[in-house]
């Protein structure tokens, strides 16, 4: 059988702490800051966790993490 592969895309963008939970970015953020609010710009700042329906797949992804 050959060896699993970690999907680089996934790998660049979730990020896993130390307990294990999957972390991603929130969408959203890339541009047009102008618009939005200081309030909703600084919670787009901060990750957020994977939802429990496709840590899953995600994990399926990122086999040796």
């Amino acid at each position: 059988m050959s060896k699993a592969k970690t999907h680089q895309g996934t790998a660049k963008r979730i990020g896993i702490t130390a307990r294990g939970k999957l972390m991603r970015g929130r969408q959203m953020a890339g541009h047009l800051r102008v618009v939005k609010s200081p309030k909703r710009r600084r919670s787009l700042k901060r990750e957020v966790a994977v939802h429990e329906d496709i840590r899953r797949k995600i994990e399926g992804l990122l086999p040796y993490r």
